[in-house]
């Protein structure tokens, strides 16, 4: 059904171009405004949301060769719809190779007007045939993805307590994957090395939660994940990253409501439900963590965060964390816990920390 309306609007589209080019008028296309100054906040919705701003590509000389990269990009997608095959942001960027005049230089300048695409026709890429090269994230605990076998159609059950000191991988695509779970809550981390932590521990059990490591920044398949899961199946979402500008404004921010330059997409790949268990400015002080001074960068991403966020201008729990972070001068990182033991983090904080979910920064 997606791939349908995606292949309609490709077509329209197109169209609109043909006619405008018969009538000998310069064709256009207007794309939503994707930047953090063009997206609003509302607390009930949960995630950012564009506002009315438009940019207007027209077709002129200075213009020709991006508008006919971005008609060749619409034309990639409906043979991949067509076809029904997977093109990947780094094939796209060699399939241009033969544009002639139009390929890309760099994978950035197609990643830029594949996104375009996306946000002019208002579907996610991969409704449009595009699927990116990172995994999407891992999981690990009392959770069985039902999946399906892409030869037969049949059922498969995937339990991810039985990948031993590994762990299932997300894949690109998880819109069709069904859920079966007894776990109180998610539990996302920043780092793979924290993540394996819990997972060697089996902290899962311990908790009776579903541990997932987002890598950093969560791609967009992880956080679609998140959200379908704790959805699907009415779960808590706490989120477990670095006490610095980056882990707030980056990552736990992205996780939540979404980013400025995907706010065309972010109702479905964001995860407003979810809260900041950690690490935060008061557990440096209460838990004697080892810090790291603010760097010129943090401290402009700080200050950044907010005065321009939507996100954190909305809420004044978060403006006072940034602050004393600020004040403080110090970062931390979650890893800072193994100062007292290797497995503090297991054995104290995390129990403190979930003991009282109601403390937790919005």
């Amino acid at each position: 059904m997606a791939e349908k309306k995606a292949r309609t609007v490709i077509f329209d589209c197109a169209r609109g171009v043909k006619e405008r080019i018969d009538n000998r008028q310069k064709p256009a296309l207007k794309f939503p405004r994707r930047s953090l100054s063009n997206v609003a906040y509302d607390k009930k919705e949960g995630y950012f949301k564009l506002k009315a701003g438009k940019i207007t590509r027209t077709l002129t000389y200075n213009t020709v060769k991006t508008f006919a990269q971005t008609l060749r990009m619409m034309a990639l997608s409906k043979e991949a719809i067509d076809t029904e095959e997977q093109v990947t942001k780094r094939e796209a960027y060699y399939v241009s190779k033969n544009w002639g005049e139009a390929r890309f230089d760099e994978q950035p300048e197609s990643d830029t007007v594949m996104e375009d695409v996306e946000a002019l026709f208002g579907v996610n890429r991969e409704q449009l045939g595009f699927i990116p090269e990172e995994k999407g994230g891992e999981i690990a605990g009392e959770l069985v993805v039902v999946d399906r076998d892409r030869t037969t159609g049949e059922k498969i059950h995937i339990d991810c307590t039985k990948f031993g000191s590994g762990a299932y991988s997300v894949p690109i695509n998880v819109e069709d994957l069904e859920f079966k779970t007894k776990a109180d809550f998610i539990l996302a981390i920043e780092t793979a090395g924290m993540f394996q932590r819990l997972n060697n521990h089996s902290f899962w059990r311990t908790a009776n939660c579903i541990l997932v490591s987002m890598g950093g920044v969560p791609t967009r398949a992880c956080r679609r994940f998140i959200r379908r899961l704790a959805e699907k199946r009415g779960l808590r979402v706490y989120a477990f990253v670095d006490g610095d500008p980056y882990g707030y404004g980056n990552i736990y921010r992205t996780l939540k409501v979404g980013s400025g330059n995907a706010a065309h997409i972010n109702e479905f790949f964001c995860v407003p439900k979810v809260r900041f268990l950690g690490v935060t400015p008061d557990d440096i002080k209460k838990y004697d963590l080892p810090t790291h001074p603010l760097t010129e960068v943090d401290i402009k991403r700080a200050k950044d965060l907010m005065k321009n966020d939507p996100f954190f201008k909305r809420h004044k729990p978060w403006q006072k964390a940034i602050q004393k972070m600020l004040q403080m001068g110090q970062r931390v990182e979650q890893q800072a816990f193994a100062k007292h033991s290797l497995n503090y983090v297991i054995e104290k904080y995390l129990p403190e920390k979930l003991a009282h979910p109601e403390k937790f920064l919005p």
